[in-house]
């Protein structure tokens, strides 16, 4: 708050004192009193009425500065009523009122979301937990009538199961910290199982897998892993190159604090300009324009989504040691 402001918003005030003390000079004339005595009625009014400006101004001042301080340093500000002090002037009562009843207001609001949005997850888990039921009993039928038509049709359904898990790994990304279970694990024994789950389609697509130097522990979830590679591995499949085998190579190094698992196709590739977009939520970049490889943009977004609150997760748990 700027004195200069501050003043601005007195002039009406400020004019109607300087009437009412010319108003007062004029109906001292009458009287016999020196000049003395007029002249002084004049200066300590105003004295005391600038005072009281004076004193008004530094109050105000320092309740909206420490208020601006408070806000700048706060993370959550919509906790800014419960931290700022009781002004002791009206017009910051009035404030800190209002500022109560629209955090209440807002409390509010984001409570009702909140609800609706655990009411639609809750939903959504419950759907993709049912459609899995006829799923698995339409695979039990190709089982056990296997042809050519059965096989392109569980070719399909292994599809429908991939967008099945990427919705039900979205629908829980902002509460995925309620469904981990980190652990030591044998990275070799997450790798197999995610080209176990995958194998039918590894070999009808006649793709090569290289397996090596993967005889290492990690501390992480064998659920979340799992998918992960699952999403690389089925967008291997997708963007291979159209002659010549796909060549898939999974291997590990150990690192000072981590271990890095390396994956690497001889696909088609990525455009250099797009490689740091294709994290992103939505981004499906030129390869997933061509025909015949149509991409919903998710599947790498949900990737780097759990690797991030794994990583988060581990550094928590060796912090707390």
């Amino acid at each position: 708050m700027r004195f200069k402001s501050f003043i601005k918003d007195k002039i009406l005030l400020t004019i109607l004192l300087l009437f009412g003390i010319i108003t007062i000079e004029i109906f001292l004339i009458p009287y016999p009193f020196g000049n003395f005595i007029k002249i002084y009625i004049l200066v300590i009014i105003a004295f005391l009425y600038f005072i009281g400006l004076i004193i008004e101004y530094f109050m105000k001042r320092k309740f909206y500065k420490d208020l601006e301080n408070i806000l700048n340093e706060l993370e959550d500000k919509y906790l800014i009523c419960e931290i700022i002090k009781e002004p002791n002037f009206t017009e910051g009562k009035i404030l800190k009122k209002l500022l109560e009843q629209i955090s209440k207001s807002m409390v509010e609001n984001v409570n009702s979301y909140k609800y609706k949005q655990e009411d639609y997850k809750d939903y959504i888990e419950l759907w993709i937990h049912e459609i899995k039921i006829p799923i698995a009993t339409s695979k039990l039928i190709i089982e056990n009538n296997k042809n050519e038509i059965t096989r392109s049709i569980d070719e399909e359904l292994n599809k429908v199961e991939n967008y099945i898990e990427q919705a039900l790994y979205y629908a829980r990304s902002n509460t995925l910290e309620k469904d981990y279970y980190i652990k030591k694990v044998d990275l070799k024994d997450i790798v197999n199982e995610s080209i176990k789950k995958n194998k039918n389609v590894l070999i009808q697509e006649k793709v090569s897998i290289n397996v090596h130097e993967l005889e290492l522990e990690v501390n992480t979830d064998n659920k979340w892993i799992v998918f992960i590679l699952n999403q690389i591995i089925q967008n291997s499949i997708k963007y291979r190159k159209q002659e010549g085998n796909l060549e898939i190579e999974i291997y590990a190094k150990q690192g000072k604090e981590n271990v890095i698992l390396y994956i690497k196709d001889n696909g088609i590739g990525i455009k250099k300009g797009e490689i740091t977009r294709v994290f992103e939520k939505g981004f499906t970049g030129t390869n997933g324009r061509l025909i015949g490889k149509k991409s919903t943009g998710i599947g790498l977004y949900l990737c780097k989504n759990l690797c991030s609150k794994l990583r988060n997760s581990n550094r928590a748990k060796f912090n707390s040691r």
